[in-house]
């Protein structure tokens, strides 16, 4: 009888131990993950706004490249460097 009697306190000193632990760890595993959470959602909005930024320069480049490339400022390049608009030497290949 003194074997099942000593059986029971060291397993009921056994759960005890593991409810404690459960009790103490689930609040620090709870905290932690809300701050990598948070690390992660402050990086995830630093890479946006790095993005939105990359996204206007992006725009500003392309409009920037639609002005050199329109057919005035195309003629006036040509103009200075002596060239001239010859219609007649315009082929249409079909």
């Amino acid at each position: 009888m003194k074997k099942s009697n000593s059986f029971f306190k060291k397993a009921e000193r056994t759960c005890l131990f593991l409810i404690i632990l459960i009790g103490v760890l689930s609040p620090i595993l709870t905290v932690s993950s809300k701050s990598i959470l948070s690390k992660s959602n402050i990086e995830l909005e630093r890479i946006k706004k790095k993005v939105e930024k990359q996204e206007s320069i992006n725009e500003s480049l392309e409009m920037q490249v639609n002005e050199l490339a329109s057919l005035s400022n195309i003629q006036g390049v040509a103009k200075d460097y002596g060239l001239s608009y010859n219609n007649e030497n315009i082929i249409l290949i079909k």
